[in-house]
């Protein structure tokens, strides 16, 4: 059975996870939370390069066919070196920008990301490729990897916090916002409550696992018309390590609430 590893600092990879679990039947996972070291999206590069290159020695240890990088700050830092150092298909994270602008042409699109994801050497060469007309806004929303990580997903403290982001923005010439970032996919219930209904939800999970299906070998056709089925389901097929050390019985019952919550948002 293909084994293949993902990664993120925390628990928004598991949108990822979640994704390829239906996908990809036939396969075992390892998922690796850096939850000692989240966010990564706050720290220098010279960290998050380390911690990636820390997090890629251990799954690549374990005979992984493929491995994920499920996170758009590890990716936008790392991904070149951790490319140039193991010998296997690794699959990053980028903001869905190209896929925004393709299907939702007619208004602008607004991008909500980290910090290093806003300023980053890849998201600048990748608005050179896809936004000539200048019609891409970024916003860095660090704050919700610490809502997600806490598991708070739609408190009015949190839906303050973006109002105040999106400060001085008309929300209404946009036509999609790009979660530039794995863990806010658990906020689309509020940040629906917060946009016109003419604004699109995009990310970057479908794509990502399509990726991964193609260099692996496998067929991607269809990937976007599967769903999950309950969580409980796959948990034989996945091992979960948080910062190196296998989860607990607790830790696996978070998990399920998590990805509850991510087939709620799948819908939106």
């Amino acid at each position: 059975m293909m084994k293949i590893g993902i990664f993120d600092s925390g628990i928004g990879g598991l949108s990822v996870l979640h994704k390829a679990l239906s996908a990809i039947p036939d396969a075992e996972f390892i998922y690796y939370a850096d939850t000692e070291n989240v966010p990564y999206g706050e720290k220098s590069r010279e960290e998050i390069e380390q911690l990636s290159e820390n997090v890629m020695q251990f799954l690549f240890t374990r005979d992984m066919e493929a491995i994920v990088v499920a996170c758009n700050t590890a990716t936008s830092v790392a991904i070149k070196k951790l490319r140039a150092e193991y010998a296997l298909p690794i699959i990053g994270m980028e903001p869905a920008i190209k896929k925004a602008r393709d299907e939702y042409p007619e208004g602008r699109t607004l991008v909500i990301a980290t910090p290093v994801t806003v300023m980053g050497d890849k998201m600048r060469y990748l608005l050179e490729q896809v936004d000539s007309k200048h019609l891409v806004d970024l916003i860095a929303t660090p704050k919700l990897v610490r809502y997600a990580e806490a598991g708070v997903f739609e408190d009015e403290e949190i839906k303050e916090y973006l109002l105040g982001q999106f400060k001085g923005l008309d929300l209404g010439i946009y036509s999609s916002l790009v979660l530039g970032c794995t863990h806010f996919n658990y906020f689309k219930t509020l940040l629906r409550s917060i946009l016109p209904e003419s604004v699109h939800f995009v990310d970057g999970v479908e794509g990502t696992v399509m990726q991964l299906m193609r260099k692996t070998g496998l067929d991607p056709e269809g990937v976007h018309r599967k769903r999950c089925a309950p969580t409980k389901k796959y948990m034989d097929r996945v091992s979960f390590f948080y910062s190196g050390w296998e989860a607990l019985p607790e830790d696996l019952s978070k998990i399920e609430c998590y990805f509850d919550k991510l087939d709620e948002v799948e819908k939106l």
